[in-house]
């Protein structure tokens, strides 16, 4: 893995990039309809995109509710930490902004990852697009 970029902005900024993670990691592989993935949040959430020698390979947003959503690796990028580095550059920005939390809706299989970032499960597992969910939440 090279260095990875991690750029953020504006989704009218970023827009074909997350889109082109999204479609691939949600609706191809994970069969999450078309109309579940895309929502009214994405105009106002701040987007983050990871850059491996310019290609786009990840996509994450931040909502102004300190939520942090749409978290997608591309398949063949997945396992050589580009999550990890992405999640900590949210969890970096969210402290900066003076936010005292962020949270966000986990995948039941991703629970250990997110933990590993200092998530805490909260509550029950819950269905949401038919896939097992749990809320985590992390407090600076």
């Amino acid at each position: 893995m090279q260095q990875l970029q991690i750029l953020s902005g504006s989704w009218e900024q970023f827009a074909q990039d997350a889109k082109l993670i999204r479609e691939q990691v949600f609706i191809q592989e994970q069969q999450i309809a078309a109309e579940d993935e895309w929502d009214s949040e994405d105009a106002v959430s701040l987007h983050f995109i990871a850059y491996d020698q310019g290609q786009a390979i990840a996509t994450a947003r931040l909502l102004e509710n300190n939520s942090i959503g749409r978290v997608a690796v591309l398949k063949e990028y997945r396992g050589q930490g580009v999550g990890r580095v992405l999640m900590q550059s949210i969890i970096q920005l969210a402290q900066q902004q003076g936010r005292s939390f962020v949270k966000l809706s986990s995948q039941v299989h991703a629970l250990p990852f997110y933990a590993s970032l200092g998530f805490i499960a909260e509550g029950e597992e819950y269905l949401d697009c038919g896939i097992p969910h749990m809320d985590m939440r992390l407090c600076f």
